[in-house]
């Protein structure tokens, strides 16, 4: 009696190629270290050419810098609107302190 090898099933990879079918689920295809990467039948080194390359997180630094710079400028524009507030309606804040406080007793 003659035994079938089995078909030699066709390696499909996620669109982001850290993930493989094996057929019955989803296996990751880099190690935990980052080190390794599976071509399909073997583990390879991840700088192996024709592997993707991981992620650099150059994006994560470009976020950080953008939320810094809308937050100093948020910072910037409120005092602005505090000064201008101030500047304009000051003796009519001091009436409104002073009537609070004599309504409270304190003179």
């Amino acid at each position: 009696m003659m035994q079938q090898t089995p078909a030699a099933s066709h390696t499909k990879f996620s669109d982001d190629g850290f993930w493989w079918w094996d057929g019955a689920s989803w296996k990751p295809a880099v190690s935990s270290d980052r080190l390794w990467r599976w071509n399909g039948q073997a583990w390879l080194p991840a700088a192996h050419a024709g592997a993707p390359a991981a992620p650099t997180g150059g994006n994560v630094g470009m976020a950080v810098g953008i939320t810094v710079g809308v937050f100093v400028l948020v910072l910037i524009l409120v005092s602005i609107l505090v000064t201008v507030i101030l500047l304009t309606m000051g003796t009519q804040i001091a009436n409104v302190f002073s009537n609070v406080t004599a309504a409270l007793g304190g003179g």
